[in-house]
């Protein structure tokens, strides 16, 4: 492959929102604005759930902000628009049913199984939505990982060195069962995934719960991507302990033939992580910076993108440096920009500069889109407001780009 990177301006407001109508740029840049105020954030993040489970008349005005940024709609049908708008600037997507996992019995999961096949088989359909994305916690029960997580923790706090196998022959036979139930339901759905030409994500979770949702993946790694790549495992390089993790990852795959599927995400629950580890008295999962979360990402682009015949990347960064990183190391081992193993993925709602002048140039680049009922999806934007007045300069820097592109317009 002999044809190299073109030039991107991630600067380039013009086409960076050129799908939004003036009303509804006008509209982002109140939303970026008032996430500004972190005090007013916090009080809004606080009240909003109490707000809706209580019942209170707030859903028409979290519908027409947060949600009307940052999902697609509340069902598989109001996504098509956003769909077919995003395919007219050759951008693809990541599908999410955007309802958050927790605990709940076996017809839940059962059914929870079943409409993520009904997503694939929509996602079938529709020419430029290539994966799905999926949280093991909405297909089992949260106590179960983290029983096995404790197990985990009480045999190296002994000293006794203990692989995933031994783990589950600690598990109740209640929980044994459990887990086969677990790995016959990824299953069902790799396999749906596989049979309809789709990829299927599987989200990383918390630290403690983290190591069996990774051989969740890797088992289905191993049995579905053999010659084409059908599951997706996710790495947060913002724990200290991922490269080393990404490197096994990538070892076992030429190790078994199978292609490893590695989305590249930081991170979502910081603050989180280090509070449970500072309450229980154990080590922080989390990098001590940000220049070490970068350098690692970094580090993970490089890895994977040296080894792009034997695995398929993802790079899912709002960070403009780590996608030019790409773009360049892409360029420099000749790489067309839309090879196969190559992907690059935002979220809806957020880096438009990215997303829109990646595919601009050429490239595989998708918008991370949830869909799902307004009240089912109250987590996920609570953690968008939350990441856009916490994140050092990244509302800062979509306001300034949507402000630049109000002056052009302008409004």
């Amino acid at each position: 492959m002999s044809k190299t990177a073109p030039y991107i301006n991630f600067n380039d407001t013009k086409k960076a929102f050129a799908y939004k109508s003036n009303q509804a740029l006008k509209r982002a840049r109140f939303l970026f604005t008032a996430m500004q105020f972190a005090p007013l954030v916090k009080l809004g993040t606080k009240i909003t759930p109490w707000a809706i489970k209580s019942g209170l008349p707030v859903k028409g005005i979290i519908k027409k902000t947060l949600f009307q940024q940052f999902v697609g709609g509340e069902t598989l049908e109001e996504i098509v628009a956003v769909s077919d708008m995003l395919n007219a600037f050759n951008v693809q997507v990541i599908l999410d049913y955007g309802v958050e996992g927790g605990e709940g019995n076996e017809e839940k999961y059962e059914a929870e199984t079943a409409y993520f096949i009904k997503v694939i088989q929509f996602a079938a359909t529709r020419k430029n939505i290539p994966f799905i994305s999926i949280k093991i916690t909405g297909l089992v029960s949260l106590s179960l990982l983290e029983q096995l997580e404790s197990n985990k923790m009480t045999n190296h706090q002994n000293g006794i060195k203990i692989n995933f196998d031994q783990l589950l022959e600690n598990l109740s036979a209640e929980q044994k069962v459990q887990w086969l139930q677990l790995l016959a339901r990824t299953e069902q759905l790799c396999s749906a995934a596989a049979a309809a030409g789709i990829g299927i994500m599987i989200d990383a979770e918390e630290s403690w719960i983290q190591d069996p949702i990774d051989r969740v993946a890797i088992m289905m790694m191993e049995k579905f991507n053999k010659g084409k790549v059908v599951v997706y495992n996710t790495i947060q390089l913002y724990r200290w302990d991922r490269i080393d993790f990404l490197m096994h990852s990538l070892d076992e795959a030429e190790k078994g033939s199978y292609i490893a599927g590695i989305k590249l995400v930081r991170g979502a629950y910081m603050e989180k992580e280090r509070a449970r580890a500072e309450k229980m008295g154990y080590p922080s999962p989390i990098q001590p910076n940000k220049e070490s979360t970068d350098r690692d990402y970094n580090q993970a682009l490089r890895e994977c993108l040296n080894r792009i015949e034997s695995a398929s990347i993802i790079v899912a960064s709002h960070n403009e440096e780590s996608n030019l990183l790409a773009a360049s190391l892409s360029k420099e081992l000749k790489l067309v920009p839309a090879h196969h193993h190559l992907h690059f993925s935002q979220l809806y709602g957020m880096s438009d500069n990215l997303t829109f002048n990646l595919a601009g140039a050429g490239y595989n680049v998708s918008k991370y889109l949830p869909f799902g009922p307004v009240n089912e999806v109250i987590p996920y934007l609570m953690r968008r407001a939350e990441e856009n007045s916490s994140v050092s300069g990244q509302t800062g820097r979509e306001l300034e780009l949507i402000n630049r592109e109000c002056k052009r317009r302008n409004l």
